[in-house]
């Protein structure tokens, strides 16, 4: 079984992390990770919005969101799965589309990433990893002065909002 730490060695240079404990099992996690319309409801910090989503849940599928501000400013981002390993850990890349193909100005944003997310079973809930390569020290930095701990931990707790709302559901 391969996880996200086995796939490549974090770079305090080049990559960023952020984790956190999500209070659900990981089956639920993984669901509202890998469902397009769970998605939706907590891929981009409110009020923006995620309209679609795309997900070809496979290595080479499309992965793809359009995030969209209250002013209806759209930002579509698209790529690819590199690797899935179910309810354990799911990589992306914004540097390649459907078919491998480069990927070009990384949608306007200049920004090419690689992403890593590992689900791991903690107690009655998970552990959430997010692993963030990126091609060079610079690209890390305006990922990081972007908001990346900001904007993801937002996105973070917006998804341990949502799952919640599913275990309660479920129950």
């Amino acid at each position: 079984m391969t996880h996200k730490r086995d796939w490549a060695a974090f770079n305090p240079e080049t990559d960023l992390m952020i984790e956190r404990r999500i209070d659900a099992p990981v089956e639920l996690v993984w669901s509202a990770w890998t469902d397009p319309e769970r998605l939706k409801q907590w891929w981009c910090p409110q009020p923006w919005s995620t309209p679609e989503v795309e997900m070809d849940l496979r290595p080479g599928g499309i992965f793809r969101t359009v995030m969209q501000s209250p002013e209806g400013d759209r930002h579509d981002n698209a790529g690819i799965f590199l690797a899935i390993e179910p309810r354990a850990w799911i990589a992306w890349t914004s540097a390649l589309r459907p078919g491998f193909r480069p990927a070009g100005d990384a949608g306007g944003s200049g920004l090419h990433m690689t992403a890593g997310i590992e689900f791991k079973p903690d107690g009655t809930g998970t552990h959430y990893s997010a692993t963030v390569l990126h091609p060079d020290a610079a690209s890390r930095k305006r990922h990081e002065a972007m908001g990346f701990h900001d904007g993801w931990g937002t996105v973070i707790d917006q998804l341990a909002a949502h799952v919640a709302t599913m275990k309660a559901g479920a129950q």
